[in-house]
């Protein structure tokens, strides 16, 4: 009953309202589609493009990271489990008195 009632009262509300959704605002604002990149006019023949103050800050930060990550990666310390147990099989079979890498005896030459 308590449900039905709840029901009821917010129809009545949403119908005073006139149907509207209360947290939409209005229409979305957008700038219109001028044609230009970036909404921005080339310049005049014969004149360069003045840069924003911010623009050479955010090629050095951008560009400069992008090269300090590439050398970051490239000497990252190899710390996966197969590098960890291929050292962990050579460590145990020196220890053992084995060789790890394969040396073909001269018995085992087909060439004679």
């Amino acid at each position: 009953m308590l449900h039905s009632q709840r029901t009821l009262r917010l129809a009545r509300v949403g119908a005073q309202l006139g149907g509207r959704r209360l947290a939409s605002h209005e229409a979305p604002q957008f700038n219109e589609p001028s044609g230009y990149l970036f909404g921005e006019k080339p310049p005049a023949p014969g004149q360069k493009r003045v840069k924003e103050s911010w623009e050479n800050i955010w090629y050095i930060g951008m560009f400069g990271s992008m090269a300090f990550a590439a050398v970051m990666l490239y000497y990252k310390p190899d710390n996966g489990v197969e590098s960890w147990a291929l050292r962990e099989a050579k460590a145990r079979m020196e220890a053992r008195g084995e060789k790890y890498k394969y040396e073909p005896s001269k018995s085992s030459d087909s060439s004679s």
